[in-house]
């Protein structure tokens, strides 16, 4: 295989950190065909010769902000995400116009979407702004605003008020915690951005990996009356599914390889 050779290999990794701004060893070992040890030591030597952070799980390219951090959440449960991604990617139809949240698994959608989407994506995440612009067939509909670094998501009035003006068909909503009052999320700045784009939209699908079950966060966001469908990768905790069940929220579980 071409990415066997160690020279064309780490320019692929730094071609997708060029992209994404952050890549999973996991993901890119099984991307290249070479293990985890290999993509570990071709970062470390990028390190040294391109000045890339190498991070827990993978690699970033650029200034992290923390552990609360956008590049540090995409570095959790990355094949969980993928997953999730993917089987959310059914929910979309090819001319649909659609919103991406601001979370690391919107993100992952957005790198999922099928080539022959091409309809329209309003989206505050910046990370999904930049990747999108290498997709000329895809509208891209970007919601200003005050930037908020840890998600580096636009948020605040400005935000809101651009959001207000549009209709999608389905808003793809991430989140920090779920338990059986409801969805979470980290910070107040992101709340009323958050509601909009759920106001707007014709549905909402929540998209949580397992490890949002058994998590805190401070501000509760809404509770399951406003959502209609949850994409997840394990077995809802039982509380949790009787609260989805008395709102008829749907449960989608992807395929999972978790014990």
């Amino acid at each position: 295989m071409k990415y066997r050779n160690a020279s064309t290999r780490r320019e692929a990794i730094m071609d997708r950190l060029r992209g994404s701004g952050f890549v999973a060893a996991s993901e890119m070992a099984r991307d290249l065909g070479v293990s985890e040890m290999t993509v570990r030591r071709d970062l470390r030597l990028l390190h040294a010769s391109e000045g890339i952070q190498v991070v827990h799980g993978g690699a970033s390219l650029g200034v992290r902000f923390g552990n609360g951090s956008f590049d540090a959440r995409w570095a959790q449960e990355t094949e969980a995400k993928r997953r999730i991604a993917e089987s959310a990617c059914a929910w979309i139809g090819e001319g649909d116009a659609i919103a991406l949240d601001a979370g690391t698994t919107a993100y992952q959608l957005a790198r999922s979407l099928p080539a022959s989407f091409a309809g329209c994506v309003v989206t505050h995440s910046v990370p999904v702004l930049e990747l999108l612009a290498e997709r000329v067939n895809v509208s891209v509909i970007a919601l200003g605003g005050d930037l908020f670094r840890p998600s580096r998501a636009f948020a605040g009035p400005l935000t809101v008020e651009a959001a207000a003006q549009l209709r999608v068909r389905t808003f793809f909503l991430g989140a920090a915690a779920i338990d059986q009052r409801g969805v979470y999320v980290a910070a107040d700045v992101e709340r009323s951005a958050k509601l909009k784009l759920m106001e707007i939209a014709d549905r909402v699908v929540l998209l949580a990996d397992h490890s949002k079950f058994g998590r805190s966060a401070p501000v509760l966001l809404c509770d399951f009356s406003h959502i209609e469908i949850l994409v997840t990768d394990a077995a809802v905790p039982a509380e949790l599914k009787l609260a989805l069940e008395e709102r008829s929220v749907r449960v989608e579980m992807v395929g999972s390889t978790r014990p």
